[in-house]
């Protein structure tokens, strides 16, 4: 087909392929154990029936067909669903046709009740079951049930409705459907799915600072870097917590030039560390570890701690340099040089960064490439199989793709998570290019209105190449819903992110409640970005004032909640307070291999007030009868209510502001 030829329509038409990305240019996303839905719009001319079925063939060349149902009559469009069970490249069609005995059974059922061409529609029925019998592809059960049919169709001294009668049964409707009379088949193009290990998809991450994690203050008011051999004590409290992903900021060395002070001042006293992204010094670069955060040896070392406690490590890979990065000796052409002679730091205004360099992608695009990629193996070989990459919307995509697929290729089971808090169409296209996750605008969506639209957002518009994964606050975004909204909305927060997707991240100190208020300003004071942290969180777990309990409680419910490790799965419901947020996710007994799974969630948004109202679920979602009363288990108090289709609810966001319901089958 060349440039500007349209696309031949098949002798019954096939579009709206699902799941599809830009027409089959880029691979649809998907992750072990993740149920994702198949489908197409079909129909013909006239008013014949149309049936459909999905064509899979898996990674390892299993191939299955199902059939696909309408998903409301009149729609033309045909979905099924398929859980995902081997890693690596899917490919399926869907392929469509005439379904001669629904299109006979429509025609007979509305002539034969009145009496209308009776004789003919019989005679209609024995070609066509004469026809099905000499089908060799056909079962043993299929062909005993044609055999009676014909001979009693044949069968003069029974009456029409008689024998329309015995077609109704719905024993045998189900096996029409299952072995369908086609003509006319077409099938449609081909497209590709990639499947990749279950933590792309499904993971609570948590971040922390090494060089904090263990620091100590000296009697002269400066402080002692923490270490790797400091923070390993801290793998307990995380793997506590239940987070399976820690996320390291960067490692390397950090350089002196422009060094950032306290809150990102322009001066910085001798006890200042710096940000850890100004990387870079004579120790070395992006291929070496800070020396005060120890050798590779005892980074090894915090990796395999982490792994026996079931934690990854996720390593920050942030393209851009110190002035005193051995690059920007070694490859000045790698920098932009302005007018005046000097090189550009980073700017984002009104906000200057003067101790970091981005890098020039233009001047030596095959150089900085192969570096990169020299670097990324360097991590891979001592363990690190996630990467979170920093501002990747700031560099070319195309040298992500490239630069994801290689490693890929030979590395499938390395993740890379974009950080990327930038316009929809370069996020969107950086999940397109291959980054397994991105960070999303979860952080500012705090209103019931923003919430529902984004979550459907996420679930059913961009679920085919955007992979989101919700923070609730990082080092350097605090929101004022946070700053303002105290515990309360710390626990609102973290119920809606460890609900809402699959993927959600916290930041150390979240559990503290970290939220000095600055108005106007969406960050924290004093960052950590900048200075050493000294947290305690034993004593505030004595004293009761931590947060750790319930994210741990959140973790403990998303791995026992099938429904809560998938994305497509949701449906939004209604209350009559602006405030009451209601969603649930619902997956089917055919996938959960035992009972139907149906969490349901009610969010009291307003963190300085108890809420109630009445909620309405649309039952028929959630796969329960609307005329008969269900129970629920709030997972999080374990309280027991007894639902129907319209509830009463109160929630006090100085207690439990958020239900996290489990229906009871």
């Amino acid at each position: 087909m060349t440039k500007g030829e349209a696309v031949a329509i098949g002798r019954i038409p096939i579009a709206s392929l699902k799941p599809e990305v830009d027409g089959g240019a880029f691979p649809a996303k998907a992750y072990l154990g993740e149920v994702i839905a198949f489908g197409a719009t079909v129909f013909r001319e006239g008013h014949d029936v149309v049936g459909a079925e999905l064509v899979l063939t898996s990674p390892t060349g299993k191939t299955t067909q199902k059939r696909l149902a309408e998903t409301f009559p009149g729609s033309d469009f045909f979905e099924t669903r398929v859980l995902i069970d081997e890693i690596g490249t899917w490919s399926f069609n869907i392929l469509a046709f005439g379904d001669d005995f629904e299109t006979w059974h429509h025609n007979a059922t509305v002539k034969i009740a009145i009496g209308q061409d009776s004789e003919l529609m019989i005679l209609e029925a024995l070609e066509l079951f004469k026809g099905a019998s000499k089908q060799k592809t056909r079962s043993k059960q299929f062909l005993a049930l044609i055999k009676q049919l014909i001979l009693l169709f044949e069968d003069a001294s029974v009456s029409a409705k008689a024998k329309l009668a015995a077609v109704d049964k719905p024993e045998v409707l189900d096996l029409f459907r299952l072995e369908p009379i086609r003509s006319l088949e077409t099938v449609s193009v081909s497209r590709k799915v990639l499947a990749e290990r279950k933590l792309a998809g499904f993971g609570s991450w948590y971040e922390f600072f090494p060089r904090s994690e263990g620091a100590t203050k000296n009697a002269d008011g400066s402080i002692s870097s923490g270490n790797f051999a400091s923070a390993t004590k801290s793998l307990a409290r995380v793997s506590e917590m239940g987070f399976d992903v820690l996320y390291l900021p960067p490692i390397h060395p950090i350089g002196s030039a422009f060094r950032k002070g306290a809150n990102n001042s322009l001066t910085a006293s001798a006890n200042d560390p710096g940000s850890p992204w100004a990387i870079g010094s004579a120790a070395g670069g992006h291929d070496t570890i800070h020396p005060d955060l120890g050798t590779e040896k005892d980074f090894v070392a915090f990796i395999k701690a982490a792994n026996k406690l079931g934690i990854e490590i996720a390593m920050d890979f942030a393209l851009q340099a110190s002035p005193d990065h051995p690059w920007v000796k070694e490859h000045p052409e790698w920098f932009t040089t302005r007018a005046d002679g000097s090189i550009a730091y980073a700017e984002n205004p009104p906000k200057k960064y003067q101790d970091i360099y981005p890098i020039n992608f233009d001047n030596d695009p095959e150089g900085i490439y192969q570096e990169s990629l020299r670097v990324l193996l360097k991590w891979i070989g001592l363990g690190v199989k996630i990467f979170r990459v920093d501002n990747p919307h700031t560099k070319p995509v195309n040298f992500w793709q490239r630069l994801i697929a290689e490693v890929n290729l030979a590395n499938p089971e390395v993740i890379f998570l974009a950080e990327a808090f930038t316009r929809p169409a370069i996020m969107h296209t950086l999940g397109k290019a291959g980054f397994q996750q991105s960070y999303t605008y979860f952080t500012w969506r705090n209103t019931k209105q923003e919430l529902e639209s984004y979550l459907l957002e996420l679930a059913f518009q961009t679920d085919s190449f955007f992979r989101p994964n919700l923070w609730v606050t990082t080092p350097d975004i605090l929101t004022p819903y946070l700053q303002y909204g105290g515990p309360a909305a710390h626990r609102i927060r973290a119920a809606l992110a460890a609900t809402m997707a699959p993927s959600w991240g916290v930041y150390a100190g979240y559990e503290l409640y970290e939220a000095v208020a600055r108005p106007g300003v969406d960050e924290h004071i004093d960052s950590e970005k900048y200075q050493y942290k000294i947290r305690d969180f034993e004593a505030a777990s004595k004293a009761g004032k931590s947060l750790a309990p319930y994210l741990n409680k959140l973790n403990e419910i998303r791995a026992s909640q099938p429904a809560l490790r998938q994305l497509r799965n949701v449906s939004v419901h209604y209350s009559d307070d602006p405030e009451i947020l209601v969603f649930a996710k619902h997956l089917d007994s055919e996938f959960t291999k035992g009972a139907p799974n149906t969490v349901i969630v009610v969010a009291n948004l307003d963190p300085h007030a108890a809420r109630e109202t009445t909620i309405h679920l649309e039952l028929w979602k959630l796969g329960l009868d609307e005329t008969k009363p269900f129970k629920v288990k709030d997972l999080i108090t374990g309280v027991e209510f007894s639902w129907g289709k319209s509830n009463f609810v109160k929630l006090d966001s100085f207690s439990e502001p958020v239900h996290i319901l489990e229906v009871q089958r």
